[in-house]
């Protein structure tokens, strides 16, 4: 091995060494800024290896590459709102999966242009990435569309799916199998039908699933995006891309796992169930045609209630992203807190449309980081909290999901606001949460509705608690 060929390795080392690192430090809010800046350091010395391995061959391509990435990235960062957080990752995430399908077809287009054969790694490792590649990408792009409202959010779906989506699959292991056979002797159409039809099963994949379900998607699509860009790792043997690619990939599949379990439900049903397909409108009662008898506060009311307060545990959910209104959530804290109530903020697992999604806004409006409590560090404080003050969460209060065997929901780990002494609900309207089914939590006794925008309310409560 030559001195530059040690050199490249060791600053791949490195940059894998500090990827690893920023993973890392994402785990706390605390820390996540480090670790976002160590990802970027490892990036930047992955850049510079890539371009010295090449000895200056394709070094423009690869520069104008990297400053149309980073003006693209920095917009994004510096334009896109946080309630567009989900979309995005969708997006990026697609890049990536659309980035390892563009190798492999490069590689066996341009490079082998499908008629010299290639040893049995190489062979499989090509055709996994192309396809896993864009099942990823098409998939990704299904989602952005869902979640930017591009399209509906709903599922969707028709009679014979299922054997639809199983006769594309079929015809893409068939085609897949021809290529490994043959060791990459295909020809030029089949391997453009094989690329299509994994598009198309992208496509196929994510349509039938609801808002409800996306944050586990998201995840899932993650892993396949990582998967795809590890085994192009084999392809090209990059050592840089195995190992990177192996760290996303397995960071979305445990993900994914944990976010199933925080729903308690099983991939297939995530994949299958068309959870929430049913929902969306304005509810009546359950099975007796009436509407939902439900009880309105006024914001003087509520402000009352929570000024006076020993203890208020906020519930953000993904009425108040829409709403923007974490920098008036962190106001109002402020305010009582001055009065000396106790705050403190309930997240739940799959709050939002992503993993996260929730500490990141409240992060952004300079909540304390300790006042942040995960479902099961804040379920036993709620019977000794005086106000569960819930703003635009919906289905993750469901008391249905704990006591309803027949609700979609039954078995999910849900937020025990119903448990404290009173409940305020911040909602625009009466309208059904991604679930499509209705929230009994409203016609409580200890509930009472505060109806209107979200940022409104809260500013209301705001000046009304400081009139006291």
């Amino acid at each position: 091995m030559s001195a530059g060929s040690i050199v490249i390795a060791l600053a791949d080392l490195v940059a894998i060494a500090l990827f690893i690192y920023g993973l890392h430090d994402l785990n706390s809010p605390a820390t996540a800024r480090r670790g976002n800046r160590l990802a970027m350091a490892g990036m930047f010395i992955a850049l510079v290896g890539v371009g010295a391995s090449t000895q200056g061959v394709g070094w423009w391509a690869i520069a104008i590459g990297t400053v149309i990435g980073g003006v693209i990235g920095v917009y994004a960062a510096l334009k896109v709102k946080m309630t567009a957080m989900p979309q995005m990752v969708a997006l990026y995430n697609g890049a990536g999966g659309g980035a390892a399908a563009l190798i492999s077809t490069v590689e066996f287009y341009v490079v082998r242009g499908g008629t010299v054969g290639m040893d049995d790694v190489i062979a499989i490792s090509l055709v996994l990435s192309a396809i896993i590649g864009a099942i990823s990408f098409a998939g990704s792009i299904v989602a952005f569309l869902k979640l930017q409202e591009l399209m509906t959010g709903r599922p969707i779906t028709y009679p014979g799916q299922q054997f639809v989506n199983a006769l594309v699959a079929i015809s893409i292991l068939a085609l897949a199998g021809w290529f490994v056979v043959t060791l990459g002797i295909l020809p030029l159409w089949a391997f453009g039908i094989m690329m299509a039809a994994a598009l198309v099963l992208g496509v196929l994949f994510v349509l039938p699933i609801g808002g409800a379900d996306m944050p586990v998607v998201i995840s899932l699509l993650n892993s396949f995006t990582g998967l795809a860009v590890a085994i192009t790792g084999f392809e090209i043997s990059s050592t840089l891309l195995i190992i990177c690619g192996a760290l996303v990939g397995a960071s979305g599949t445990l993900l994914t796992v944990l976010m199933g379990r925080a729903m308690n439900r099983p991939l297939t049903n995530v994949l299958f169930g068309a959870f929430g397909a049913a929902g969306g409108s304005e509810p009546a009662a359950s099975g007796s045609g009436a509407a939902q008898q439900v009880r309105s506060a006024s914001a003087d009311d509520v402000a009352v209630m929570l000024a006076y307060a020993s203890k208020v545990i906020f519930v953000p959910g993904y009425g108040m992203a829409v709403a923007q209104a974490q920098h008036s959530v962190k106001a109002l804290a402020d305010q009582l807190e001055k009065r000396g109530v106790k705050v403190a903020y309930a997240i739940h697992p799959v709050a939002g449309r992503m993993p996260g999604h929730m500490n990141v806004l409240l992060a952004e409006s300079n909540v304390p980081y300790n006042q942040l409590l995960d479902m099961e560090d804040v379920n036993p404080e709620f019977p000794t909290t005086d106000v569960a003050l819930v703003i635009g969460a919906n289905d993750v209060t469901n008391p249905a999901a704990r006591n309803v065997t027949s609700s979609p929901i039954y078995g999910m780990p849900i937020l025990d606001v119903d448990k404290a002494a009173n409940v305020v609900v911040l909602k625009r309207s009466m309208r059904s949460g991604f679930a499509g089914i209705e929230n009994p939590l409203y016609e409580l006794p200890n509930t009472s509705m505060l109806f209107g925008d979200a940022k409104a309310s809260v500013d209301e409560l705001t000046a009304a608690v400081k009139a006291l």
